[in-house]
């Protein structure tokens, strides 16, 4: 941002307040199985999708059997179901953080669903509930403003215009992803092509490119919708490598690498979700 506005405490005009309703999901099992079937992850993986724009305080996931089976089987077979169910959110750039319940309820009763068909019964109750909570209504006060200029942040294109040298790392802090995606926002597109066109110029710099992800377990590389494949830190480097080879910079001035989240910037997650390039030659 070029400018940043202090809001002073003058005059409140007005004020405003949003609020959503809890999200819920069902996932559904076969019997005795904790696997979840391929058009059951598909439902799923679009449920998550939907949740990129939402404010989320909190995800709850309960797992559930049918009747059928002892306790201590149903109370363990429920758990692993909800943990497959996390498993799947975590790969998925959901952050941990915000999964406040993984919890195993064991079996739902035959009476507690409204149908009379038995085996359509059980089938509904071999499931996981899914609960997401938005944050709480936030308030929105509009005062008048007072603008006060700030120094201008350079942008990417800008930085690489200027003096460079090996082991610089710069961090494409405005060219975002989509959740799960090595494609980038739409928004993103105006200024990677900038950048683009100043490294096609840039000759004699040579550097590599390193993608990232958010919110994974154990720094493990998040799976890549599109592909099914975990390596979406890898995917994004590479899709930034191919677009600026596209845009005619020379690939032997180019390598990418796909970094996990080994590197969390901290703060908002889409911050994670990021690419950089680190300078390795400079010629004279």
């Amino acid at each position: 941002m070029n400018k940043l506005f202090i809001l002073l405490l003058i005059t409140l005009h007005s004020t405003f307040v949003f609020s959503q309703k809890e999200l819920t999901h069902e996932v559904y099992f076969d019997t005795d199985k904790y696997e979840i079937p391929s058009t059951e992850e598909s439902r799923l993986l679009l449920f998550i999708s939907n949740l990129a724009d939402i404010d989320i305080e909190s995800i709850s996931i309960f797992g559930f059997c049918d009747d059928i089976g002892a306790d201590s089987y149903n109370l363990k077979l429920s758990q692993q179901r909800a943990n497959a169910i996390k498993t799947i959110f975590s790969n998925n750039e959901i952050s941990e953080d915000l999964i406040s319940n993984v919890d195993g309820k064991g079996k739902i009763l035959l009476k507690i669903v409204e149908e009379k068909d038995v085996v359509k019964i059980r089938g509904l109750n071999r499931k996981v509930e899914i609960i997401v909570k938005p944050k709480p209504p936030k308030v929105v006060e509009i005062k008048e403003e007072i603008k006060v200029e700030e120094p201008k942040k350079k942008e990417t294109q800008e930085i690489l215009k200027g003096e460079l040298k090996v082991g610089d790392k710069i961090i494409f802090d405005t060219i975002l992803f989509k959740t799960g995606y090595s494609q980038i926002m739409p928004e993103s597109k105006k200024t990677l092509e900038a950048i683009a066109k100043v490294l096609v110029e840039r000759k004699d710099v040579y550097f590599t490119i390193q993608g990232h992800v958010c919110c994974t377990q154990n720094t493990r590389d998040a799976v890549d919708r599109k592909t099914k494949l975990r390596n979406l830190s890898e995917a994004r480097a590479e899709y930034i490598y191919e677009y600026f080879a596209k845009k005619g910079v020379d690939k032997k001035r180019m390598r990418h690498i796909g970094l996990r989240r080994k590197f969390p910037l901290g703060g908002d997650p889409k911050f994670d979700r990021r690419v950089e390039i680190v300078i390795t030659y400079v010629g004279k």
